[in-house]
């Protein structure tokens, strides 16, 4: 059995989609709610869905588990609500960290490239352990994936009980199907496209940065396919453990984005900017670059899609049909 926690979310059931199309027998925790987000899971539906609310007594029956991916959290860069961030985002990971140590279990978790605050330069995205301390997240869901991450490296150093295998993935921009529920904090593709399908120009943030132009903004943007290829790599190679980056390793601009959705959409080159608002302002990434030497050096070898043909598979193979869904 694999448990996936936010598994009807959206990297959550496109893992879930590849582990049922194994066969694999899995659990998802997560809340489907009143609204279309069961439709993540029709086409793949798990063996169970258990609420999150429910996720200790479940466990406390001690089922035979062999691996937890553990993708569920608050993950609005704009969330307030520090309590509830600390219970979501590291208190029940820490609970579950410790129940796959006592019961040798398998643990892959989701951090975040927004543990890398302001940084604005290649060398300065490095996911080496030894940099850890030396980050500074620019807001409140960065923070509480950066505590975690140094909660690990911390009981590592002093020895503590650990799973047989663990990995801290620190995700990019990841986008594609299944992101449709995620409201203000779904990709800017979807975004764009929804945009320009309604034939109006796609809107852009005016840079904040004197020194940088405006659309010239840049992002690690990563395919959600090869996210899901980067932990079932994991869950295949049990001797891997490690805080790895999980990004496409390519920076690239918002404009370009535009450019690649209006292409896929078969409209104009229409693109029109905005300001920032002012909640995020300060707290805005103007450049990603995932390095990705340590999981390189790790083993994994797998290619990376680029962003026009991410852009082009998801408009053409998904938001361009009847059902948009994985």
């Amino acid at each position: 059995m694999i448990i996936i926690t936010g598994g009807a979310g959206f990297i959550g059931s496109c893992l879930q989609a590849s582990l049922a199309r194994r066969g694999e027998e899995t659990v998802v925790v997560d809340w489907l709610g009143s609204d279309l987000k069961w439709r993540n899971l029709a086409a793949h539906a798990p063996s169970r869905v258990v609420a999150p609310e429910e996720l200790e007594a479940f466990l406390a029956t001690n089922p035979k588990v062999d691996a937890v991916f553990h993708m569920g959290a608050i993950s609005e860069t704009t969330a307030r609500d520090a309590d509830l961030v600390w219970r979501t985002n590291v208190a029940l990971t820490q609970t579950l960290w410790d129940w796959c140590a006592r019961t040798e279990t398998h643990f892959i978790y989701a951090s975040s490239a927004a543990t890398y605050g302001a940084a604005d330069r290649p060398e300065l995205f490095s996911d080496d352990p030894a940099k850890l301390d030396q980050l500074t997240p620019l807001n409140l869901y960065g923070w509480s994936k950066h505590t975690f991450d140094q909660h690990v490296m911390t009981g590592l150093k002093k020895h503590a009980p650990r799973p047989p295998q663990w990995a801290g993935l620190k995700f990019f921009n990841v986008y594609g199907p299944n992101e449709y529920h995620k409201g203000k904090m779904i990709s800017v593709v979807k975004v764009k496209y929804d945009e320009v399908k309604a034939g109006n120009p796609a809107r852009l943030f005016r840079s904040d940065r004197p020194d940088i132009a405006d659309g010239q903004q840049m992002r690690d943007f990563i395919w959600v396919g090869d996210v899901v290829n980067v932990m079932l790599w994991l869950y295949e190679t049990p001797s891997v453990s490690g805080l790895f980056n999980c990004g496409s390793g390519i920076a690239r601009s918002y404009l370009d984005l535009a450019h690649a959705v209006c292409d896929a959409a078969g409209c104009p080159r229409d693109v029109d900017f905005i300001d920032m608002p002012d909640s995020l302002r300060g707290q805005y990434q103007s450049y990603t670059q995932a390095d990705l030497t340590r999981l390189r050096a790790a083993g994994y070898t797998g290619t990376f899609t680029t962003l026009e043909d991410g852009i082009r598979q998801y408009v053409q193979g998904y938001l361009a049909t009847d059902n948009p869904y994985l």
